[in-house]
């Protein structure tokens, strides 16, 4: 088997791994903090949302500082950092006294971040240009996966073993991340650069900065576009049938839609990438998904909502690895690191962004304007993604005669 689809594979179990714990521990917060004494429904509240939200602010901060480890040192050792630390840390909140000691072992994973980018980031550098797309395609199937399975498995276990043991079973699984990847994830790493470069000077060795930017951006407004309809699903579920006894049934079934599609489409999406060039699988995928939210406002029916939660999972699916194709494409391999780091920075700061204001448009302006403003923002950025990328990335394509 070839180096790259052994360490495909093992980087698909350990995302598999660390996104099912890391989703699973996310509806249970509300829980463990009142256990943990905290009775007052309004502080509950704001104590969740700043464990929750905390965490993303802090990996974005702190995945750049990573991913230029991992261009110095080696993205293997990065996964091993990543796994081992989060999987003590996760476990460690088990054993939390109060609220304040859980949201600083919260901040404090975040300062550990960065397994996803480095997964990325060995990917994208140990497997051939002809075979990118649908690695990186395949490798973003495992976190979707994950985060599907992991709400379930997180409230099964907090009813059938109890609260603190989903910590422990998290922090197991993350273990288990940690020693596959040590004994089966081979990287030929060799350090380009002896001495740390400052930033100016790494920013300067990026050859198309322009191009890089709008990738950037085009990833965060990506991830805010998926998030912001998160806070609002389970509302708008409940406007639309009058059976509300089922409303978190469906709500699940309705979130979960769209990552069941991604799942199907994205290594398939990615072949198409490394066959027809990434930009345009981005500048497609940018328009459907664009599209495909704006009849999301007026569905009658759950159902209705769910087709086409799951068209918008077919669409979006071919972003994120089309845009991490593109960049490896674009960036030199010891600066691979950093970039994949600020990329995730971007999805982190979308994440945040997206579940913050999606809630807070929609008490302001109505829930269906959730669904308006977010597929203008693709829609938009999709014609800015033509002018800087796609047009660009066809002239430097196109055969010289």
């Amino acid at each position: 088997m070839p180096i790259w689809k052994r360490n495909l594979i093992v980087c698909w179990f350990g995302m598999f791994m660390s996104s099912i714990g890391l989703s699973q521990i996310a509806p249970v917060l509300p829980l463990y903090i009142n256990h943990l004494g905290v009775k007052n429904p309004a502080l509950i509240a704001q104590y969740s949302g700043f464990a929750f939200g905390a965490t993303f602010i802090i990996s974005a901060v702190f995945s750049p500082i990573w991913g230029s480890a991992a261009d110095k040192y080696g993205r293997k050792l990065m996964l091993i950092r990543a796994s081992l630390g989060m999987g003590v840390i996760i476990g460690c909140m088990g054993f939390a006294q109060n609220v304040y000691e859980l949201i600083g072992l919260r901040l404090l994973q975040g300062v550990i971040t960065g397994y996803g980018s480095a997964c990325t980031a060995l990917i994208a550098t140990q497997t051939d240009k002809e075979h990118a797309g649908y690695a990186l395609g395949t490798l973003s199937t495992a976190s979707t996966a994950g985060s599907l399975i992991g709400p379930m498995i997180g409230g099964y276990l907090v009813e059938s073993t109890g609260m603190q043991n989903v910590f422990f079973i998290t922090g197991a699984l993350l273990m288990v991340s940690f020693i596959t990847t040590v004994f089966f994830v081979k990287e030929n790493f060799t350090r380009q650069h002896k001495k740390v470069l400052p930033v100016k000077e790494i920013w300067n060795q990026v050859p198309e900065k322009s191009l890089t930017i709008t990738l950037f951006v085009t990833f965060f407004i990506l991830s805010f576009a998926l998030y912001s309809i998160e806070p609002i699903i389970t509302v708008y579920i409940a406007q639309l049938t009058k059976n509300s006894t089922h409303v978190a049934l469906l709500a699940g079934i309705t979130f979960s839609a769209s990552g069941l599609a991604s799942i199907i489409a994205a290594p398939r999406l990615g072949k198409l990438s490394d066959q027809f060039g990434a930009q345009k699988v981005i500048f497609a995928a940018l328009i459907v998904a664009g599209i495909m939210f704006i009849p999301q406002a007026f569905v009658k029916n759950p159902w209705e909502l769910m087709v086409l939660r799951f068209l918008l999972g077919l669409a979006s699916a071919g972003l994120m690895p089309s845009i991490n194709t593109l960049l490896k494409k674009i960036t030199p391999d010891f600066l691979t690191g950093r970039v994949f780091g600020i990329t995730m920075s971007a999805g982190y700061l979308g994440v945040f962004a997206g579940s913050s204001l999606g809630g807070q448009m929609a008490a302001y302006f109505g829930v269906s304007s959730v669904f308006f403003i977010t597929g203008a923002l693709l829609l938009l950025n999709a014609v800015w993604v033509y002018l800087k990328v796609y047009k660009k990335m066809s002239m430097k394509e196109r055969p010289l005669y």
